[in-house]
């Protein structure tokens, strides 16, 4: 694909509109929606409306060369050029340029219409068949995991936490599974279906307390999770003890693959192995106040802010159940969280400290997440002796939530080699 959106092409352009005004899915998202944007390529721009919207300018403009276009609209498109999202953050080329708030709260609406239209540019403007409402490739429907739910009693800081944890597979070995900002356990229902994996490993996944179905504490007052490096550290030493897991392997991804870092820094003797996937020493730019604001809905917000860290190839099946978890968070759950992925955790003065030859570190990271990029992991892997880094083409932030399959690829030949090691 070498050409950018044909915006001097009425037939184009009407057919555009014509697919987003039949898009099963805008027709539930355009509902109470007021809104004119428009799409610039160069020195061409259309604009759409949904709902009422006013007259005049649109409230905002996505804009970009046709190059940079031209990628959008790949057939595999390259990283940091597959969503809005992900080209806003990387790729300096593009712009966003009116009302951020209009964008906050039609973000969902505008990423829909990139998809229609790139689909009509893709499959041609006479196909008749709907956009697919997760236009990526199918996963084949595998059996369900075995999976028993419990809750763990425990206590950090003084305060009591009725923890849910899920459990999977028939060991012997422990693998404790760490789920991302904002999500819950259900991140891991794929992995924990995998007998290549439960074979082996008995998989336990946890909630941490405000997610999922571990409530906060009792009379708690909403909106008040609050995430810190020394607190999470607790929760999850709890939680082992708790659950009874023998020196497990962790692992993590985002801020739970930060927190794997700290995990081998403080508690090497505790852990087989650390797995930290998509973790970086440092990351810097990925709070946003949109994500607890008033005038924002928070769960269509959060899910499209996330949505764009997924690899394009990444199963439609996968992609909608991380937008369905992330439509589900508590108030202001993720917020707090990303305070702690993008704010509190800083550990660049200490992670060379980490000793692999007491807990072995293995790094992954997803060639598309453009928030911790397979650069900033490198970076990371590189100041800590014996660190082991592999990028992962073809994923993106959520390894084993966004496509476990191919994870799965990345994450047994290390297991195996734990379990190899351990038998020595």
């Amino acid at each position: 694909m070498d050409h950018a959106w044909p915006l001097e092409d009425p037939g184009f352009v009407a057919a555009w509109r014509a697919a987003c005004e039949a898009d099963p899915v805008l027709a539930h998202w355009r509902i109470g929606a007021a809104l004119r944007f428009a799409v610039a390529s160069g020195s061409a721009e259309t604009t759409f409306a949904f709902g009422e919207a006013p007259p005049g300018p649109p409230a905002f403009t996505l804009r970009a060369p046709p190059s940079v276009w031209a990628k959008f609209l790949a057939p595999v498109p390259p990283r940091h050029h597959h969503n809005l999202f992900a080209m806003r953050a990387r790729v300096p080329e593009f712009a966003v340029e009116g009302d951020e708030l209009a964008l906050a709260q039609h973000c969902h609406i505008a990423r829909r219409t990139l998809e229609v239209g790139r689909w009509l540019v893709l499959h041609g403007t006479q196909a008749n068949a709907p956009v697919p409402a997760f236009p990526r490739p199918s996963l084949p429907e595998g059996e369900p995991a075995a999976i028993a739910g419990a809750y763990l009693p425990i206590r950090v800081d003084g305060t009591a936490y009725r923890v849910y944890r899920e459990q999977a597979g028939e060991g012997p070995r422990d693998l404790l599974c760490l789920h991302t900002a904002g999500a819950d356990g259900r991140q891991f229902h794929r992995l924990m279906a995998d007998r290549r994996l439960t074979r082996h490993w008995r998989l336990t996944a946890f909630d941490l307390p405000w997610h999922g179905k571990s409530p906060p504490p009792a009379a708690a007052p909403p909106g008040s999770w609050r995430l810190t490096t020394d607190r999470y550290v607790a929760i999850i030493m709890e939680v082992v003890r708790a659950a009874g897991l023998v020196r497990p392997v962790v692992l993590g991804a985002s801020m739970s693959g930060e927190i794997c870092l700290e995990l081998a820094l403080r508690h090497p003797e505790a852990f087989s192995a650390i797995i930290a996937c998509e973790a970086t020493d440092n990351i810097q730019g990925r709070q946003t106040p949109w994500a607890n604001h008033p005038r924002v809905n928070q769960s269509v917000f959060v899910p499209e802010w996330v949505f764009g860290l997924m690899a394009p190839q990444s199963p439609a099946e996968c992609a909608a159940e991380i937008w369905w978890h992330y439509s589900q968070g508590g108030h202001a759950t993720f917020a707090r969280d990303i305070e702690f992925y993008s704010g509190e955790w800083d550990a660049r003065e200490r992670v060379h400290r980490i000793d692999t030859a007491r807990c072995p570190l293995f790094m992954l990271t997803g060639e598309y997440d453009y928030s911790c990029t397979v650069e900033a992991s490198a970076a990371t892997a590189a100041k800590i002796r014996g660190a082991r880094f592999t990028a992962m083409p073809g994923i993106g932030h959520f390894p084993f939530a966004e496509n476990p399959p191919l994870f799965a690829e990345h994450l047994l030949p290390i297991l195996d080699e734990i379990r190899a090691t351990a038998r020595e």
